[in-house]
């Protein structure tokens, strides 16, 4: 015999508590806290498995076949393709292009003679047409479902045994032997492990679309991200077209790996040349305008960074950044004032990186100290100019990863003057026609650019 046990979950982090509570006391979030009624069997039984030890250097297929979607940015985050057998969650804000992407890829993957299901869980089939029409999307071994419950996709996927399976989303599933509402901390976790065994019994390449709760995370325990193969992250900004697709968990490929696309009446366009993209429309006899060197995994990226410094006219100054780290802005600006004498801790200081990309590595730091002080002397730097480089508390210049790739992106687009940390000069080959400059300290950074 089974009897229920009644135990309360948070639905933003999964802890679980004997009694309701107003507070989750692991996250700090109010009202979160649900009850979960769950089965729990008197009598534990042992599990047999049939699985047996092997040395490691028998095991055969150390290589993983690949299936490449034909989207190449998309094929780019993703390491070179897709795994048979695969478990990729895909998360973004409302409305930036997450059916779009997994509609486009599955059409791919269609015309390209691989058999394709596709569970809408929001939409009916008549809504899902519609939107394949928005986007001339024609293929014919393409198949989609409205279905929300776990067990009738797991018998069509039986029945049918596609090579793909895209679920949109996995917080409209619910499983049968699972008394709570979908969308629950208990849902979600027991739908993500019937499909992540699903995707490996039956080498079923899947997709799973997750919404994002209101921090960007993720929505529902972080143990969901734990238990697939790939997390991928669609990002953009509203009014912008600009969606930038990041790897933050990969299996089988680079990490913090990054493409690039527009967002079109078509659907999402591939940016064949982000560099050349977001300094299209550059002002390069502007103040407080610097190229930055960016590396986004194995990808090289020269983007923008523009900062306006104004003299405050309220007691305490603001600091705004988009793009960029605020904590981070407020550190340079302090060895700014501390190591240089320029006298930025009475002004208003905006910073943002043009075009909508955001930046995370410390190698920032060079380009964004040189476009305040540009802002703030009204010095506009060389256009032809190249700044990345991390700083450090005191003033030093420290070395970055990727200095050979940065260079020769700068190279190719007609940059011919690449400012950088000195300890990376080493054994560093110059492409023909372009000068480096390394630097060891804020001041020689000002030294050579004003």
């Amino acid at each position: 015999m089974s009897k229920k046990k009644t135990t309360y979950a948070c639905q933003g982090c999964g802890q679980t508590y004997a009694k309701w509570l107003g507070r989750c006391s692991t996250c700090n979030e109010w009202g979160l806290i649900e009850e979960v009624v769950a089965e729990s069997k008197t009598k534990r039984t042992a599990r047999m498995t049939s699985s047996k030890p092997v040395l490691l250097h028998s095991v055969s297929g150390s290589r993983q076949d690949r299936t490449t979607t034909n989207i190449e940015e998309f094929d780019r985050v993703l390491g070179g393709g897709m795994v048979n057998g695969a478990l990729v969650l895909l998360g973004g804000d409302p409305g930036v292009g997450k059916s779009t992407l997994m509609l486009q890829a599955s059409a791919h993957l269609s015309k390209g003679g691989h058999t394709v299901l596709y569970v809408s869980g929001e939409e009916s089939l008549h809504q899902t047409k519609m939107r394949f029409d928005r986007l001339g999307i024609v293929a014919d071994t393409l198949w989609i479902i409205a279905e929300t419950d776990l067990d009738s996709i797991e018998a069509q996927v039986e029945k049918m045994s596609p090579n793909f399976l895209v679920i949109d989303s996995i917080q409209t599933l619910s499983c049968s032997e699972i008394p709570s509402a979908p969308g629950s901390v208990t849902q979600l976790r027991q739908c993500t492990h019937r499909l992540m065994q699903l995707a490996k019994g039956q080498e079923v390449a899947t997709f799973l679309v997750g919404h994002v709760t209101k921090e960007g995370a993720i929505a529902g325990p972080r143990v969901l991200e734990h238990m697939v193969d790939t997390v991928l992250y669609l990002e953009g900004q509203r009014g912008q077209s600009l969606r930038v697709l990041r790897a933050v968990k990969n299996r089988f490929g680079s990490t913090d790996e990054i493409g690039t696309f527009q967002m079109q009446s078509e659907g999402l366009i591939q940016v064949e040349n982000p560099s050349a993209f977001f300094l299209a429309e550059r002002d390069a006899q502007s103040s407080g305008s610097t190229v930055f060197a960016s590396h986004e995994g194995s990808r090289p990226l020269l983007v923008e960074i523009q900062a306006l410094v104004i003299l405050s006219n309220y007691g305490s100054p603001r600091r705004t950044a988009l793009g960029v780290d605020q904590q981070r802005l407020a550190l340079l600006i302090a060895v700014l004032d501390k190591k240089s004498g320029l006298e930025l801790s009475g002004c208003d200081v905006f910073l943002n990186v043009a075009g909508g990309l955001r930046l995370e590595e410390p190698a920032t730091d060079l380009a964004v100290l040189a476009s305040l002080v540009s802002s703030h002397l009204e010095r506009p730097i060389c256009a032809e100019t190249v700044v990345f480089g991390e700083i450090g508390l005191s003033g030093e210049v420290r070395a970055v990863d990727g200095a050979k790739n940065r260079v020769m992106e700068a190279n190719q687009l007609g940059l011919k003057r690449v400012v950088m940390p000195k300890n990376n000069l080493k054994n560093l080959k110059v492409p023909a026609g372009t000068e480096l400059v390394g630097v060891e300290h804020v001041n020689e950074l000002l030294d050579v650019l004003f």
